[in-house]
């Protein structure tokens, strides 16, 4: 019994010893959950760690020079790029961080998908104004371009249109301000379905808002006569320094009703991409006065239809491309002048005959209306097009152009030339706010390594405003851009402007 309990306690101690020895000892650590590559959907996905979820994030770097113009890719109009005076600034530069992020999950539903893209840009500060000068405010912004879910064949968010083309307004690359088709580059909300039949042929409807200050809609002209002017201006001379700023009236919506319908049918294959896009957009008007008893006209549908063609790898070489596109719209003015092109537009030339100055101006609208009258709609149209070339893999150039055309109804042009004659009278001037535009460039783009970019990109853009003869009188004047009060002549208007850019793609 003594020797059994010595044996046991014996035991009992090099358990507590051996327990404390494996106490002392480092726990083993848990093995690393490495970062795998998900192939599922295509390069640069990995898992996140711990899900079933796959990830890709990307972006770029750029930095922009801009000669003869005032904002990064701008058509050179308006305060205070439209001067040509002391007041215009010689070149713009831009620092911008392009940021997406993408993940998507294989479920039993099909794959469900969340994208998101974000830039950040500096732009530099122009000068603005005159005797006090000022620099502008605008250098430091933060933009959401997309932001959407997809889901069985649905997009919730904000991304681009099911109307635009794949290219949108660079159908060679190119400025921002193409007109001739619609853009939606930096996102629209909606709500969209697309029906996939194989084959690259697609159907797709959509519910879009464009109800929004940048970008969005465009003017809608209560151009009623007061007896202080125009209607919402405090006096004529307020109303006449507007008109000749392309500025035809109060931009008069009522409150939002229905968003845009929109329908496309696309055919993307090895040869190329062939597409055919419609919009309906609801006209909802204010008041024709200040107050409700003033009354209304009724509301109003505007259309726009838009066919789009590319054609890939033509004989002239490996890559090379064609991509066109045309647009007709009534009442729907933004799906040819499309999100970042400007809604009105005035330039200064350097001489006029018998005059201190020439002058071209131009207004964009979906309608006009005045006291009394329904809405006049508007009706425009255009084409874009564009051949990229490539000379080697590590040299490419390409040639673009684009023609848009604007012409106001009967109603909406009488309207807005009986207040043209009130400002400056009917004897030495001819009257008509139609107007075309055109947009012809080319670029050169060397890319050295993988995935960084030189270009250099030169552009004439070129107003045929449809006004003739010269305009004088106090209504002249223009203090956003330090014109007097002189006699301008009203002529055709031309601006030539260059891009230098350098991007890093990641």
């Amino acid at each position: 019994m003594k020797f059994k309990s010595l044996l046991l306690g014996s035991a009992a101690g090099l358990l507590a010893v051996g327990g404390a020895q494996a106490a002392d000892l480092p726990v083993k650590a848990k093995a690393v959950e490495y970062v795998k590559i998900c192939s599922l959907y295509g390069a640069g996905f990995y898992y996140i760690p711990g899900t079933d979820t796959c990830i890709k994030l990307g972006g770029y770097v750029r930095a922009d020079v801009l000669a003869n113009t005032n904002s990064d890719y701008g058509i050179g109009q308006g305060a205070p790029g439209g001067a040509n005076n002391r007041l215009d600034n010689y070149y713009q530069t831009r620092a911008r961080f392009d940021f997406n992020v993408d993940t998507r999950t294989a479920t039993e539903y099909g794959v469900v998908r969340t994208y998101a893209d974000t830039i950040f840009s500096w732009d530099s500060t122009a000068v603005t104004g005159s005797n006090p000068s000022a620099f502008s405010t605008g250098s430091a912004s933060l933009g959401l371009y997309h932001a959407f879910i997809q889901f069985a064949g649905f997009t919730f968010g904000r991304t681009v249109s099911i109307f635009d083309t794949p290219w949108q307004s660079y159908p060679a690359g190119g400025p921002d301000f193409l007109p001739g088709g619609s853009n939606n580059v930096t996102g629209v909300n909606q709500i969209a379905y697309t029906a996939d039949f194989g084959q690259g042929i697609t159907a797709s409807v959509a519910l879009q808002d464009l109800t929004t200050a940048a970008g969005g809609q465009t003017n809608l002209y209560n151009a009623s006569i007061t007896a202080g002017g125009l209607s919402g201006f405090t006096s004529a001379s307020a109303a006449g320094a507007a008109f000749i700023q392309g500025i035809y009236g109060t931009n008069d919506w009522g409150g939002t009703r229905m968003p845009d319908i929109v329908g496309a049918v696309r055919v993307d294959q090895a040869w190329g991409l062939a597409q055919f896009s419609v919009a309906a957009h609801e006209l909802h008007t204010a008041y024709y006065g200040t107050t409700e008893p003033t009354g209304h006209p009724d509301d109003k549908w505007g259309w726009a239809v838009q066919g789009a063609l590319s054609i890939k790898n033509i004989p002239t070489g490996a890559g090379d491309s064609i991509n066109l596109q045309a647009v007709y719209t009534d009442g729907a003015s933004r799906y040819n002048f499309q999100s970042l092109f400007p809604q009105n537009i005035y330039i200064y030339g350097g001489s006029g005959i018998g005059a201190y100055q020439s002058l071209g101006f131009a207004g964009i609208a979906d309608g006009v209306f005045g006291t009394g009258t329904g809405i006049d709609t508007v009706k425009t149209w255009g084409f874009r097009g564009g051949y990229t070339h490539n000379w080697s893999p590590n040299w490419v150039s390409a040639i673009y152009g684009a023609y848009a055309s604007l012409r106001y109804g009967n109603t909406g042009k009488a309207l807005i030339c009986a207040n043209f004659v009130a400002a400056y009278g009917a004897a030495t001037a001819t009257c008509n706010p139609d107007f075309n535009l055109a947009v012809i460039g080319g670029n050169v783009v060397w890319t050295p390594v993988k995935n960084l970019a030189f270009t250099a990109d030169l552009s004439y853009v070129w107003l045929d405003q449809k006004y003739s003869g010269t305009i004088a009188g106090a209504a002249t004047a223009n203090a956003a851009v330090a014109k007097p009060a002189a006699t301008y002549e009203l002529k055709d208007q031309g601006n030539l402007q260059l891009l230098l850019r350098a991007q890093r793609t990641f």
